[in-house]
């Protein structure tokens, strides 16, 4: 069985020879849903690339939240995950979040049907010491940075009773580009991580 995974960022460019085409997506804006996701950022390619590497028989989709700038409303954000829901994926990989925990009680209830469906969150816990939603919240795969980390591993802590899965900063290395001028930071350990992931429940499936 593939596994199936929801990227939502910035869009993909499929034809990235980091990326290797997608198998579908979707763009997300406030005024309703499009099929144009090509990514014009080059972070959720980045993204993608790292899960990419680790999981390469994933079946990548692109849910294109993200447009001029790193940022969204908070509404297309739980409607992404609602979609990927919604497209039976297996696995959604978030590198982003919200600090505003007005939203609060509006992503408990995404992730509660994510539960229900089985789909597997994976999410930065925190950014700059400040927790983020999703990522705080009970049921997700909260994602933490650990530069030491060697970037086909995870490691898994113990943080106030919860599981945290700590990772490598670092994405997929870019030829002539020196890794401090590489895109780094929270966004790529969750991609390592949902790479990491997507390829062990890509083995459970084929072992059963």
């Amino acid at each position: 069985m593939t596994v199936r995974v929801a990227v939502i960022d910035s869009g993909i460019h499929a034809d990235h020879p980091h990326v290797g085409g997608v198998a579908g997506g979707v763009c997300i804006r406030r005024g309703g849903e499009t099929a144009e996701y090509q990514d014009t950022l080059g972070h959720g390619t980045a993204v993608a690339g790292a899960i990419r590497e680790k999981a390469p028989d994933a079946a990548l989709y692109a849910v294109k939240v993200f447009d001029q700038s790193l940022a969204a409303n908070v509404d297309a954000i739980l409607r992404a995950i609602d979609w990927a829901i919604e497209q039976r994926m297996d696995v959604i990989n978030l590198s982003l979040g919200t600090h505003n925990q007005d939203h609060r009680e509006r992503f408990e209830q995404v992730m509660a049907r994510a539960a229900a469906a089985r789909v597997i969150v994976v999410s930065a816990l925190e950014q700059d010491s400040r927790p983020l939603l999703p990522g705080s919240l009970e049921g997700v795969i909260a994602v933490g940075l650990d530069w030491d980390c060697l970037r086909d591993t995870y490691r898994v802590e113990r943080r106030n009773g919860r599981s945290i899965y700590c990772a490598s900063g670092f994405p997929r290395p870019a030829p002539g580009v020196p890794p401090e001028r590489n895109l780094n930071g929270i966004s790529f350990a969750v991609a390592n991580v949902t790479g990491l992931l997507a390829r062990e429940l890509g083995r459970s499936h084929s072992n059963h």
